[in-house]
């Protein structure tokens, strides 16, 4: 059978701390044309996520760690190249998970998604109109409840999930108060997506400034960051404040415990004197509300109602270093690398 050269990025060590291009390795190999109902994509867009430092490391998660010597996991925007399934064609744009490769072979049976010509533009599918909003409407949806009125606090609000949750809170009715790294991502915030107060977290004064943004203290605090943000919001929560944790991106490069001191006892007393709801999530914890996500979502966009930005990277060479950027904050939007 004859067979293509596929590019691949394998995970060749584990870090320790940041990733760095040493723990990866770019392979050519073949792969084979699609046996019966099979699928071979290539694999247009790739995206870039938080989460997949998480995948690098041995240990008990929510997902088993990438093996050594294994593509690294990735969510793709692919095109069928071939296929001997009778529900793809050649040409059809599918959501698959293809990895850090340029081809993937795939049964056609798994692939669920095939992007329309007529939703927005196909690299969505991997940001505001995939995975990461689905995670930001489930998790507001089904954990952070907000009121009209209430006031919402949102960290990491210049990327993909935050930026989401800001956007849903508002048309909820909410105050929302948006937290990023900078002043391009905090102006970007008040002036294209119009939340009430934005900050930067970088400030020398950002707790006290945070204060005086939430005189009425904070109904929702959608979590994705950790560190010193969450330390500056931990006071600030009301009775029955509702907290989805869906990141804690400024931990994820950690090598060891953060230094001293211990404040389990302060958070597990204010959620035990103010009575507060703290879930961490997985977006695969509500499927149900997929197909409603995607049906209001794409009105919504399609409105004009929830914006969205895009951080192209060019090249999958260039995905290693696209990630440990990401873990730094550099990204300004979703971080997608072009293949």
């Amino acid at each position: 059978m004859s067979a293509i050269t596929n590019t691949r990025i394998v995970l060749a060590a584990r870090p320790q701390g940041e990733p760095k291009a040493s723990d990866f390795r770019i392979e050519q190999a073949p792969l084979p044309l699609p046996a019966r109902g099979q699928v071979l994509l290539r694999n247009r867009w790739l995206s870039l996520d938080p989460y997949m430092r998480g995948r690098m490391n041995e240990g008990r998660s929510y997902a088993p760690p990438v093996v050594l010597g294994e593509v690294m996991d990735g969510g793709t925007v692919s095109e069928v190249v071939e296929s001997a399934h009778a529900d793809w064609k050649p040409g059809d744009l599918v959501l698959a998970h293809g990895g850090w490769q340029t081809h993937v072979l795939v049964d056609g049976d798994a692939l669920r998604r095939r992007l329309d010509p007529d939703d927005p533009p196909p690299s969505t599918a991997l940001g505001v109109y995939g995975m990461p909003g689905f995670t930001a409407y489930a998790g507001l949806h089904e954990i952070g409840r907000p009121a009209a009125g209430e006031t919402v606090v949102v960290a990491a609000a210049a990327g993909p999930v935050g930026a989401t949750v800001a956007q849903l809170a508002k048309l909820h009715g909410a105050r929302v108060v948006a937290i990023a790294g900078g002043q391009a991502k905090t102006t970007w915030l008040r002036g294209e997506l119009g939340v009430d107060v934005a900050l930067d977290h970088r400030a020398t004064d950002f707790a006290a400034r945070l204060q005086a943004a939430v005189p009425e203290g904070i109904d929702v605090y959608f979590e994705n960051v950790g560190g010193h943000v969450s330390d500056a919001v931990l006071p600030l929560l009301n009775d029955y404040a509702r907290v989805p944790v869906c990141g804690l991106v400024a931990h994820y490069n950690d090598a060891a415990p953060p230094p001293g001191p211990d404040r389990v006892p302060a958070l597990l007393a204010t959620i035990l004197t103010r009575r507060i709801t703290v879930r961490g999530f997985l977006q695969s914890d509500f499927l149900s509300l997929y197909p409603e996500f995607l049906r209001q979502m794409g009105q919504w966009l399609r409105q004009g109602k929830v914006k969205y930005r895009e951080d192209v990277i060019e090249g999958l060479e260039n995905a290693p270093a696209g990630l440990a950027g990401l873990l730094r904050g550099e990204n300004f939007g979703k971080r997608v690398v072009k293949l």
